[in-house]
């Protein structure tokens, strides 16, 4: 329901641009949630990196990423972007998108968390090379 793509090798100062792909179904629905993307290194936790809400009402970003990283969305494709610039090599992780339909008064905080999304894509990976 969610196919996420772009990764690949890259070397330090490099850019990427991850795409995710939503079924209909979710898309619907999407304008009542959220969608985002997360990140998870290897020997570590999942990490939040960007979240975008419908017609990009709202965007929000890991503090990790601000200024090098831009979500954006194409609703006539379903799809949703993380434009990657400045990659650097701690950026190198599997890279998930998800996608909720669940809405929050405090959306800052439960968009990044993780067990907010309903939806989840099988990941795509960046390394990047220093």
């Amino acid at each position: 329901q969610l196919q996420a793509s772009g990764g690949g090798l890259v070397p330090a100062g490099g850019s990427l641009r991850l795409s995710c792909t939503a079924s209909e179904r979710i898309f619907t629905n999407y304008d009542m949630g959220c969608m985002a993307w997360f990140r998870q290194a290897p020997g570590k936790e999942r990490e939040f990196v960007a979240a975008i809400r419908p017609r990009g009402r709202s965007i929000y970003y890991a503090d990790s990423v601000k200024g090098r990283f831009a979500v954006s969305s194409e609703d006539a494709k379903n799809t949703v972007y993380l434009q990657m610039n400045s990659l650097k090599p701690e950026d190198t992780a599997v890279y998930y998108c998800a996608a909720t339909r669940r809405r929050y008064a405090s959306p800052t905080y439960y968009y990044s968390q993780g067990s907010s999304y309903d939806y989840w894509g099988q990941g795509t990976k960046v390394t990047v090379s220093s």
